[in-house]
């Protein structure tokens, strides 16, 4: 950041189709009324986005949507109808370009008011933007699948990528992806002849560089020559839906970069934003800050080092003190929530133990565990310290449940009594208490409940088909393309069998239960077998199996205890999920847990197995991801 008092005075041109607004570090135009970023000048260069692309297909926000009553996606790039100027001095320039609902097209507008607000302030290496959605009584129903901000940059300059410290590479051209070889979708191409000879026979596939939302706060592209970068710095996940583990796109070959603020990737359409007729609706989405930066006589690489240092400054100056929208609260008007989370399992420890590094949010009423897929709300997330106390900031005013979720722990929690908040409200929780499901004492359990997969065994992928971002970087080794036919090259006859005491889930427990490729892309369902056992059953006892699924495609997961019956499985969870998890390099979708009740009359004295079942089978990407089980002796009595 420069000294802002000797920074030059802010400057706005109108011209006929256009207003340009110049800072003196950044210069950026925009098309009147769509509200369009046209151009961005910085740093010599006249623009540095892609001008071989049109002006509406730069710099702009847009959402996915559909009409209940006549369902398929709609692509609507919110192109303003009204430009005014919100305000003009010499240290903030605020914009709007506004898109009203109009009745009189019937049914195929956009069932929506959207208000979508740029600010460039004085001495500040950026500009920031952010919309306010609005559905009213009178407008037709709508659903929305997602919503974002988009910047193509020039492709001759931003060559490089940064989405995290261990996220970075060489990208593609746009034309390279063109000229290379389609895989199983079509965002997954095979390099066959790059202009950059060192990405030939790499695969490239957007979702390869999907991130949580906890962990997305600032990415995007460096130019070598001239040295600059261009960052999407999100300061706060309020906006986002469906709270911090959310995945989502980031930035991309395009080269483009990008903020998420909802979708349906790694979900399902339950993540879809459903208004009824005339309901009515409003979120503010942002602001956002796009931030530009240069060096002269140091590396590139330190641009990536500058954008973080950036992104600090920008979270904690959330809530922003300059954006002008009476929908957009500051600091006084919102509220604190604090308290102390303990959790009580008897089975582990008499005493109430503290729960570390645990997710408390605020989210909208609901169900335990209805936060992942709530939408049109606002969530507020915090992670507890090492004694379980956490401090959730800036809420803004309404009611809420409070939620959380404690790593080692399965299930869900959520407080019994709502959170109203109001302007300057400093609520204090006395000590609050989960007990996460248990039944019994642990017999055996294979894995981590950390509502991922990632502690299971990823394959090394096929060596025809790498992204050599990930051939070290062993921790991010599931984003590779192609896991799920590993599983056939490494059980092409026989399905997986584990058992207690003897195998390793870190080397012996796939990560994805998939399907078998059996030749002609042909797929067929897939038995796994866990075998256990048992110096003594009791027959009258109720046992319990718990399975915690990180991720559900299109998958029913059948169980059978020591008797595989085809016709009549014990448990079935029936067809579940929509998440293409697996298809999308995910390590994990969304969480679900069942627990299944086993009568002692079904075991044995000695060995026994559990069978499971994943029933769909026809495509690679049906499945199912564990986060972990246990299985629970009978509950004693006190």
């Amino acid at each position: 950041m420069s000294d802002i008092a000797a920074s030059p005075p802010l400057q706005l041109h109108r011209w006929d189709d256009y207003v340009v607004v110049d800072n003196g570090f950044v210069n950026i135009t925009f098309s009147t009324p769509e509200g369009m970023v046209v151009a961005i000048q910085y740093n010599g260069i006249d623009n540095i986005l892609e001008q071989s692309h049109t002006e509406r297909d730069r710099g702009y926000w847009d959402v996915v949507w559909s009409k209940p009553e006549h369902p398929g996606d709609i692509t609507d790039r919110l192109e303003g109808i009204k430009f005014s100027v919100v305000l003009e001095d010499e240290d903030q320039v605020e914009l709007s370009f506004k898109k009203t609902y109009n009745p009189s097209l019937k049914n195929s507008g956009l069932r929506l008011n959207v208000d979508k607000r740029y600010i460039v302030l004085r001495g500040i290496s950026g500009f920031y933007s952010y919309s306010i959605f609005e559905h009213f009584e009178g407008q037709p129903p709508i659903v929305l699948y997602q919503g974002r901000i988009v910047f193509r940059l020039q492709e001759d300059m931003f060559r490089y990528m940064a989405v995290s410290d261990d996220r970075q590479r060489i990208m593609p051209t746009e034309e390279d992806r063109k000229l290379g070889l389609p895989l199983d979708y079509p965002e997954a191409v095979l390099l066959t002849n790059p202009s950059d000879a060192f990405l030939k026979g790499e695969v490239d596939d957007k979702y390869q560089y999907s991130c949580e939302n906890k962990d997305n706060r600032v990415h995007g592209w460096i130019s070598a020559n001239p040295a600059i970068g261009f960052w999407m710095i999100t300061p706060s996940n309020e906006f986002r839906t469906a709270g911090p583990t959310k995945q989502d796109l980031t930035s991309h070959a395009g080269p483009i970069t990008l903020s998420m603020f909802f979708s349906t990737h790694y979900a399902g359409i339950s993540l879809g934003i459903r208004l009824g007729q005339g309901e009515l609706w409003k979120k503010v989405f942002g602001p956002v800050f796009i931030y530009l930066n240069s060096v002269e006589d140091e590396s590139p690489l330190e641009l990536w080092a500058d954008a973080k240092e950036q992104m600090l400054i920008e979270t904690e100056s959330w809530p922003y003190d300059f954006p002008l929208s009476e929908d957009y609260p500051y600091a006084n008007e919102r509220g604190t929530v604090s308290g102390r989370l303990l959790v009580s399992d008897r089975y582990i420890n008499n005493e109430l133990m503290t729960a570390s590094s645990a997710y408390v949010g605020l989210a909208a009423p609901g169900n335990a565990g209805s936060w992942q897929t709530e939408n049109k709300g606002y969530q507020f997330w915090t992670q507890t310290d090492d004694q379980g106390y956490f401090l959730i900031e800036d809420v803004r005013v309404g009611n809420y449940s409070l939620y959380a979720w404690v790593p080692g722990f399965i299930g869900d929690y959520k407080y019994e009594l709502l959170i109203n908040i109001r302007p300057g409200s400093k609520i204090k929780l006395k000590d609050i208490e989960y007990v996460p499901p248990r039944n019994g004492a642990t017999l055996w359990e294979i894995g981590i409940p950390d509502r991922t997969a990632a502690e299971f065994y990823v394959p090394p992928p096929n060596p025809m088909l790498l992204n050599q971002l990930y051939v070290q970087n062993n921790a991010q080794g599931f984003r590779q393309y192609g896991l799920w036919d590993r599983y056939t090259d490494e059980y092409p006859d026989q399905d997986l069998v584990y058992t207690i005491g003897v195998s390793n889930y870190q080397i012996d427990w796939f990560f994805a239960h998939v399907n078998r490729n059996i030749g002609n892309k042909t797929y067929v369902p897939t038995t796994w077998q866990i075998l256990f056992d048992l110096e003594e059953v009791d027959q009258n006892g109720n046992y319990t199996l718990h399975l915690a699924l990180a991720s559900a495609t299109a998958a029913e997961l059948q169980v059978r205890i020591n008797d595989y019956n085809p016709t009549s499985p014990h448990f079935t969870t029936g067809l579940i999920g929509q998440d293409n998890a697996i298809a999308r390099h995910g390590i994990h979708g969304l969480y679900r847990l069942y627990s299944v009740n086993v009568w002692g009359s079904l075991l044995l004295e000695g060995r026994n197995v559990i069978y499971l079942t994943q029933a769909v089978g026809v495509r690679a990407f049906r499945g199912i991801m564990y986060d972990y089980i246990r299985f629970e002796q009978p509950a004693y009595q006190d």
